[in-house]
């Protein structure tokens, strides 16, 4: 396997697929680099060279204790970055990993990166604040903790049917879908997982998102049930310089995988733009 060792000693696997201008993937939780692959073999075929990683504690990616945090997590990537001395790379972060790009952006500067895509994006904050009214309140989060805590893998079964919108009429969620999400979820750690989700809940990107210069696309489902639009892309459209907010009528969460044509159309418009 292809991985990189981080100054903490914590490995992170990754996959480097075809060859070309770069595109780096990060994925949402309790995923790893495997939700991408529609996009990556699509890209790669496209003449693009397509990197993704595991999340330190997800995946296939070590399970240390300590560090799962956002400061961290973009440090991994950038670690990654470094090593693999990338450039003019389009930065494409899902959920949390759209959090992990905005928190790489704000620490480390766009040196290495032309683009950026945000795709149902926690960004700039999930949770509920006197400054951010339209968030979610903190029992939201701690009734993730709990289920999670109490039964990992039937919490993250269940978690499929919000995430693909598998609860509304006319859905085309198959159990294939499921099945890899709930495989991918398996495979992280239960510590790192229950780390992360105060992670991708509490961390403000506010201040990330502001010194994003880089041409942007923000897209996100009209109908997420997990990340909700208004108080997330809504918000950091405003806030990016140079940002274009694409809305997919009726896309759940899960768009990658439900709407991986349009998903991957648009993708490739974007990286073709001069």
């Amino acid at each position: 396997m292809s991985t990189i060792t981080t100054k903490d000693n914590t490995q992170i696997y990754y996959k480097d697929w075809g060859v070309g201008k770069p595109v780096v993937f990060s994925h949402g939780w309790p995923l790893n680099a495997d939700a991408w692959e529609s996009q990556m073999v699509f890209l790669a075929s496209h003449g693009y060279r397509c990197i993704a990683h595991d999340r330190r504690g997800h995946g296939r990616s070590s399970q240390p204790w300590n560090g799962n945090e956002m400061d961290v997590y973009a440090d991994d990537l950038a670690e990654l970055l470094d090593a693999l001395d990338l450039k003019e790379a389009c930065l494409i972060g899902h959920s949390t990993g759209g959090g992990e790009v905005a928190r790489y952006l704000g620490r480390h500067g766009a040196a290495r990166v032309a683009k950026v895509v945000l795709m149902g994006a926690v960004p700039p904050l999930m949770l509920k604040t006197e400054a951010n009214p339209g968030g979610l309140p903190i029992e939201v989060f701690d009734d993730i903790r709990t289920g999670l805590a109490a039964d990992r893998s039937q919490f993250i079964k269940d978690l499929t049917t919000p995430f693909f919108g598998a609860n509304r009429e006319g859905h085309k969620v198959t159990q294939g879908m499921r099945d890899a999400f709930w495989f991918q979820g398996m495979q992280g750690g239960l510590k790192n997982e229950l780390d992360c989700i105060k992670a991708f809940s509490e961390t403000d990107f506010t201040e990330d998102l502001k010194k994003i210069k880089v041409p942007t696309l923000i897209i996100h489902g009209g109908d997420d049930q997990i990340v909700p639009i208004m108080a997330s892309s809504m918000l950091s459209s405003k806030l990016i310089k140079n940002a274009t907010l694409k809305i997919y009528p009726g896309a759940p969460h899960g768009l990658a995988d439900t709407h991986k044509d349009m998903l991957n159309a648009d993708l490739l418009a974007f990286l073709t733009a001069a």
